[in-house]
């Protein structure tokens, strides 16, 4: 099934809305910088790729930054397993991403914008290149933007490596550079210290298409949909046993169990919320909230049915993290592999109860010492799996609960 736009009943969000290529540009332009500020932060829009982090804290900072030049990367890696609304946006809405990387750039005061692609989005970016010769025609790109003096921003296309990490925005950082991509030390952040030294505010592709409409109609509009601490809409990629998988635009506080039952899954045994980095959720738990507060996701969403055996499931999750790990730390280079090897003992049924819950420690031990999201969010599987699944799980060994 080709995976599109699954236009629900709820409308009028992100995507839905009838939006006018350069209207919110127009708009930010008439209002002035301080207020598209002031209306992001009344927004309370946070980051749409996992992180959660609030918007207009990293516009805020880096537009208070002096410097010779600022930064705007647009992240669109999207390399967590399950997760596809990015390249939606990219092929079907790019308006409102360019729009956003605009509006973006006059906010803080920057003139450059990178749109980090990821590699095996390749086939996109010719007709992306394309679009942005079209933005630059309409003066929504390059100098005196809609006659506004002194307002000069243009984008580029940058290509990614194919890296996992890279996801990670100092990662994605030192990859634009030239280098390994490896996360970077922090502090010092890139709203400081980014791009090529300069102030840098790294935005997921969701999030910056968030952005012309909050412009348009408001921050306390956007507010008004979803949760007080989720406020807006979110994009989720749905896969796995459904009838219906696709990308789904849903207000943030929805239940997996409201979820399950749009999409048309059946026979549901658990939920991998998150993607592989996420968390497994057993069907006693299908009432939880899809929130940064409860149940957080950058967007993935994985459904499973009875028919199948959870140990394989994480089998592929953890041979995932021991490839992808950029291997810079010792955490999360050696703790994927061991606890890769421990889901194996596990199939094998050649394991003990002690051995399990040292494999446990360890995961608590990298989430705690590992570098970067990657190593910090890795056992998460791994934990979930174990804790929610641990009857079937040990009973089909001959063994009892750790």
């Amino acid at each position: 099934m080709e995976i599109g736009i699954e236009k629900t009943a709820r409308r009028g969000f992100v995507l839905f809305t009838d939006y006018a290529q350069g209207s919110a540009i127009k708009k930010a332009i008439e209002v002035g910088r301080e207020n598209v500020l002031f209306e992001v932060r009344d927004s309370k829009l946070k980051g749409r790729g996992g992180a959660g982090f609030p918007t207009s804290t990293k516009w805020m900072i880096t537009a208070a930054a002096t410097a010779e030049k600022k930064y705007i990367v647009c992240n669109a890696d999207e390399g967590e397993p399950g997760t596809f609304k990015d390249r939606v946006l990219l092929l079907e809405y790019p308006s409102i991403v360019f729009d956003g990387m605009v509006i973006a750039g006059y906010t803080i005061g920057a003139e450059y914008g990178i749109l980090y692609l990821r590699a095996e989005y390749t086939y996109m970016y010719t007709a992306l290149l394309d679009y942005l010769d079209n933005m630059r025609k309409n003066n929504l790109l390059g100098k005196d933007i809609q006659g506004k003096a002194g307002f000069n921003f243009d984008i580029e296309i940058r290509l990614g490596s194919g890296a996992y990490v890279c996801g990670e925005e100092t990662a994605l950082i030192e990859s634009l550079e030239g280098q390994r991509g490896e996360p970077r030390n922090r502090p010092p952040y890139p709203v400081n210290t980014g791009y090529m030294g300069f102030p840098t505010v790294v935005n997921n592709v969701e999030t910056l298409a968030s952005i012309p409409h909050i412009v348009l109609k408001g921050g306390e509009w956007f507010r008004n949909h979803g949760t007080d601490k989720s406020t807006g809409s979110k994009l989720f990629s749905v896969s796995g046993d459904c009838d219906r998988p696709g990308v789904y635009e849903l207000p943030w506080g929805i239940s997996i169990r409201e979820l399950l039952d749009i999409v048309g899954a059946q026979n549901t045994k658990a939920v991998q919320v998150g993607g592989a980095s996420g968390v497994c959720i057993p069907k006693s738990q299908f009432h939880r909230k899809l929130a940064y507060e409860d149940a957080a996701t950058g967007g993935s969403i994985m459904v499973f049915n009875e028919s199948r055996d959870m140990l394989k499931v994480l089998h592929n999750f953890m041979d995932f993290f021991v490839e992808e790990s950029c291997g810079q730390c010792t955490p999360c280079r050696v703790g994927n592999e061991r606890l890769l090897e421990g889901v194996e003992k596990l199939i094998n049924g050649n394991f003990t109860f002690s051995f399990i819950r040292n494999l446990k420690e360890l995961g608590y031990t990298m989430q705690a010492a590992s570098k970067c999201g990657l190593g910090q969010s890795s056992p998460n599987a791994f934990l979930s799996i174990l804790e929610n699944f641990s009857d079937e799980i040990y009973q089909s060994k001959g063994g009892s609960h750790v």
